[in-house]
Formats: C-alpha cells, structure tokens, sequence
C-alpha cells in the first residue's frame, strides 16, 4: 500500500470511519415508545436524552430544544435505573409540577445526560410526549 508523506491511503482503514461514534463500543439507550416498541438507540457521551431519542426519529416533542421549560419530553425512567440517575434538579422538579401523568420514577429527558455508567439505560415515552 502506498504511503503520502508517511500516512497510509484510506484503504488501509477500508470500512473505519474515525468520525463513527456508534461502533459496538457505543452507549446504548433502550427507549419503549408510546405504542410500545422498543427502540434500542447509539448514543454520544454527553448529550442529552431528549437529543438522542429525536435525531434518531423516534416521536417525542421536545418543543424548548433541551432548555427544561416546556415538560414535553417526559420520560419514565426504569425503576433499576433510578438510583443510577443524578437527582433532579429543582427547575426539572417545577416543570415536572406543571405536566399530567407525573410519577415517582418520572424526568425530562432534556435533563438526563448519557455517559457510560447509564449504558442500557431503559425509559419509557411518557403520554403527552409525542409529537401531535
């Protein structure tokens, strides 16, 4: 294989794709919609839920983009996963006060970010959540 100034050809790296964040290594988010399939979703370290569950398709409104002022990207989280989760914050609990169908196991996804230690994380689409 040749080499440009010492760095192999792409097809060296045929089928690598450095810019591949969801490779079997990824964090996965399994996510039961409101007509209840599963949706098992790659996700980046780091974002939000809510920005995980709308790029890859799947129904839910998140009209405020991720800024906890709206409620519409309600979740219910597994009860396993609950402890794992940080607490919610005060502005997460004063909009969560304002939607129906509240529940002890209740969040925003907007507010929940994935990193490895939430790997399988498991929720459910709350109802109110889909888009119209």
């Amino acid at each position: 294989m040749e080499e440009t100034n010492g760095t192999p050809l792409a097809e060296d790296h045929f089928g690598e794709d450095p810019c591949d964040f969801f490779d079997d290594g990824a964090i996965k988010i399994r996510v039961t919609d409101t007509d209840g399939k599963e949706h098992v979703l790659p996700a980046v370290d780091g974002w939000r839920v809510m920005e995980v569950i709308r790029d890859w398709g799947l129904p839910i409104k998140a009209e405020c983009g991720g800024s906890c002022a709206c409620g519409t990207c309600h979740v219910y989280v597994d009860d396993k996963w609950m402890d794992k989760l940080p607490p919610a914050t005060d502005e997460e609990m004063d909009q969560l006060d304002l939607i129906f169908g509240v529940q002890e196991n209740s969040r925003l996804a907007c507010q929940i970010l994935t990193a490895a230690d939430i790997d399988g994380l498991e929720i459910r689409l709350a109802p109110g959540s889909e888009v119209d």
